[in-house]
């Protein structure tokens, strides 16, 4: 490829009034009910959770959680129990296989309101419908009940055994008051029933976490302990991964590379392990990590690896050289372009005590970022927990999207790579089958849920078993190009999970192969295996690794390796590139063969958008040019007169096209491929999800100008489209619409949207206006927390391909683009 750098866009946007489609009033499906028995029915039960209240030892003023139990057909019903103004607040929404539980707080003196609700569709009708009214929530209200604290349990495990201990990962109800103040207030609470509270503490808007240790029993003893508590479930315990050593080379070879090494600059940007530690004193790693860029979360930790397969020293040998084998034998300089730093965020001695590991994580990266806060740096997270969330949001993979966003709490944007996670277990186990795809135990594992981080999986180019006779039956498990044998994909998640939530993995990278022998016994020869360091007391240097971890451990470098060709970008179009320049290999094609739209979001669950390519990443040719543009725009505003939360702007880019070398090319086929990349503020808590408690603070998509548009036309319809994430994001298709590869209705899952399609040059030469513009999220929804007029930072990659090389599609668009045309580059 030619050594053609990226071309910057500044000014191309210009931003337009937005107002999204409305559409015609909800209809709900209600189950039949007699008016009055059913109505009297629910102010009964409500009087009884009164007197229950007060059995229980709660006091007349104190606020009143209720359970009620609505039916499947509810879900968009949830946000009407909620009255803000009132301060009744809906504390949690579990989706159950009877139907749906929601869990709301009652302040003192407000149960009226509730009384009202019911009495009003007891004896009121609607004049324009000619309906009760509240009909459509109260007939699917089943009943209501003092809540417990099974009620407010929102984990996938059963609710715990009264006498059983453990940790408790608490999401304590916040409202509009301090976070430390209502942690306090809990702490002293649980302090009397002899509760050991965690000192950790992780916030988000209206809710903090807390990890407590204690029993159930503990729990009902002390009743006003759950008047703070917003959700329940069991903290989870991280499964640190255990790499085997098996040094290969000697010390001659270590000493030979290190006379070639090119330390990096003080300046260069780095790859900032969170792990087990990293063995400083490794000749090629102390290239490449200064002293004081070794931390810890604990001061009494200690920075140096404790790992028993020095699993942190592992990642760092291939986040900064990459493949060791080549660098080994080559004989050329290795000029290093970033550095390494590392926070260990694991215990070293004894069982890991159990953490709010969302809080270790923000606090590892903040104390990093206080050595060096002007740093470009890239994390590492390829620690963690279990896949039992499913896919939906954990506190942990909350907190890697609060950090990413940045903010008052977080700083500035970040970049975090986490790994995708790995089969244990099921490896070694009789019953597995490669590929394990869709099993529920095989999910992408907490945090790589993550919205805004780039999560990584593993695939495979190894093959060769190697010359080891003890090996000499064994076959490779996986195929190459194809799915790492343990790798996890969001296949496995639930169907509720796949639909609109992220794709994940966003991407994957070398992780080795498994090979199994005559007896179906599994195992990682060293040749199917992946060359890093290691620093063992026999002396040894060299290890071998594999799976989801070494992967994303390459794909840090390759981001920080983009940041030191262009340091002044976002961290979210780093992300956007490394998506961006992804590609399925042969073998995922044939594993899901075909064009359909459900064998593509297979596909994308499996593999994401591939693997990335550091040189399409980085570089431009004439025949392959790719357009930059890094802005902002705000969503959303308050409508004065009616005090309303509506959509206010979008921006269309008019961008500097080829549009005579296009014209010239007439039917050559050339391929438009755009992402659009951006962080979202989160939400975590478990309250439905949809309407006001969207996930995502915000949305953003992206449309194009079709060939046989106007621009009044493409205008019109860009600016009509759904603000309904269940409806198609770009509507009116009509036939004469670009042949997307992934489409419209499916490409805006998560926070990263990327579509392609191969057209005639013809085509897309008049194809040069690109609109982004909002969707709904709760900066709009919950507008009691005044967040809507918050400006949304997004990042737009634009590339034109063709197959001829002797086209100039370059050389056009740098000319007509504005001064400065070029990102800065080193």
């Amino acid at each position: 490829m030619s050594e053609l750098r990226r071309l910057y866009l500044r000014g191309t946007e210009r931003a337009v009034s937005y107002t999204a489609r409305g559409g015609g009033g909800d209809q709900y499906t209600r189950p039949p009910r007699d008016r009055a028995l059913h109505a009297d029915k629910l102010l009964s039960q409500l009087e009884q959770s009164a007197s229950e209240a007060q059995r229980r030892g709660l006091e007349p003023a104190d606020p009143t959680p209720l359970t009620f139990e609505l039916t499947r057909e509810a879900e968009d019903l949830i946000g009407s129990l909620e009255r803000l103004r009132s301060g009744i607040h809906l504390l949690s929404a579990i989706e159950g296989p009877n139907g749906i539980r929601a869990t709301v707080r009652v302040p003192d003196g407000k149960r009226s309101i509730v009384e009202a609700v019911f009495n009003r569709y007891k004896t009121e009708t609607n004049t324009k419908s000619g309906r009760p009214k509240h009909q459509d929530l109260v007939e699917n209200i089943e009943s209501i009940r003092l809540a417990t604290e099974a009620d407010l349990w929102t984990d996938s495990l059963a609710f715990p055994q009264p006498a059983e201990t453990l940790w408790w990962e608490v999401w304590l109800y916040v409202g509009a008051n301090d976070h430390a103040a209502v942690k306090q207030q809990f702490a002293d609470e649980a302090a009397s029933a002899r509760l050991e509270v965690n000192p950790r503490m992780l916030v988000f808007p209206e809710r903090a976490i807390v990890l407590v240790w204690g029993s159930h029993e503990q729990w009902q003893r002390h009743a006003r302990l759950f008047l703070h508590v917003a959700e329940l479930r069991r903290a989870k315990p991280l499964n640190s991964e255990y790499v085997e050593s098996s040094p290969r080379f000697q010390r001659e070879l270590i000493d030979d590379l290190v006379d070639r090494v090119v330390r990096p600059s003080p300046h260069a940007p780095a790859v900032c392990l969170l792990d087990t530690g990293v063995a400083h004193g490794h000749p090629l790693l102390a290239l490449g990590l200064e002293p004081n860029d070794a931390q810890a979360v604990e001061l009494s930790w200690g920075a140096r690896d404790h790992h028993a397969g020095r699993h942190g020293t592992t990642m760092a040998g291939l986040a900064l050289y990459g493949s060791l084998v080549d660098a080994l034998q080559s004989s050329e300089l290795v000029t290093l372009e970033h550095r390494l730093e590392s926070v260990k965020i694991l215990p070293p001695n004894g069982e890991n005590r159990l953490e709010v590991y969302g809080s270790v994580t923000q606090e590892a990266i903040a104390r990093i970022e206080s050595l060096q806060p002007q740093r470009r740096r890239v994390f590492n997270l390829a620690v963690t927990a279990d896949c039992r969330d499913g896919g939906l949001p954990s506190s942990w993979s909350a907190a890697v999207d609060q950090t990413c966003v940045g903010g008052a709490l977080a700083g500035e944007p970040k970049l975090i790579c986490v790994a995708a996670g790995n089969l244990r277990d099921q490896i070694v186990g009789d019953d597995y089958e490669y590929p394990m795809l869709r099993d529920s135990s095989c999910g992408v594992e907490d945090p790589g849920q993550s919205w805004n981080a780039l999560t990584v999986g593993a695939m495979t180019e190894r093959v060769d078993v190697g010359p080891d006779p003890a090996y000499a039956d064994y076959t490779p498990i996986a195929m190459p190009g194809d799915l790492c044998p343990t790798s996890r994909v969001s296949l496995a998640w639930p169907e509720a999970a796949r639909d609109g939530w992220p794709v994940k993995p966003d991407v994957v990278m070398e992780g080795g192969n498994w090979a199994v022998g005559p007896g179906q016994e599994r195992c990682v020869p060293d040749d199917l295996g992946l060359l890093t360091t290691t620093l063992r007391p026999g002396g040894a240097l060299l290890s071998i690794t594999h799976d989801t971890s070494p992967a994303t451990a390459l794909a840090a470098r390759m981001a920080a390796r983009i940041w030191a060709r262009y340091p002044d970008l976002r961290a979210e179009i780093v992300r956007g590139l490394m998506v961006h320049s992804a590609r399925w290999t042969s073998a995922m094609r044939r594993r899901f063969p075909g064009t359909s739209k459900a064998m593509i979001q297979d596909r994308l669950r499996c593999y994401g958008y591939g693997v990335p390519d550091e040189a399409r990443a980085l570089r431009s040719a004439e025949n392959l040019v790719t357009l930059i543009y890094e802005g902002a725009l705000t969503p959303y505003c308050r409508d004065e007169k009616s005090k309303t939360i509506k959509t206010k702007e979008m921006h269309v880019h008019e961008l500097p096209w080829p549009t005579a070398t296009l014209q010239q090319l007439g039917h050559e086929r050339v391929q438009l491929r755009i992402t659009l990349s951006y962080f979202v503020e989160p939400s975590p808590g478990r309250r439905g999800w949809t309407r006001r408690h969207r996930y995502a603070s915000h949305g953003l998509r992206f449309a194009v100008f079709r060939p046989t548009d106007t621009e009044p036309r493409f205008l019109k319809r860009v600016s009509t489209s759904a603000l309904d994430e269940t409806e198609a994001d770009d509507p009116g298709s009509n036939g004469d619409d670009l042949a997307w590869v992934v489409g419209p209705q499916k490409r805006g899952q998560g926070s990263i949207h990327s579509d392609w399609c191969d057209a005639t040059a013809a085509e897309l030469a008049v194809c040069n206006k690109i609109a982004v513009y909002p969707v709904t999220g709760w900066w709009r929804e919950r507008k009691h927390l005044e967040r809507w007029g918050e400006s949304a930072r997004y990042s737009l990659i634009v590339t034109l391909e063709t197959a001829r090389n002797d086209v100039q599609l370059y050389s056009e668009i740098k000319s007509a683009i504005r001064i400065p045309s070029e990102v800065t580059a080193r």
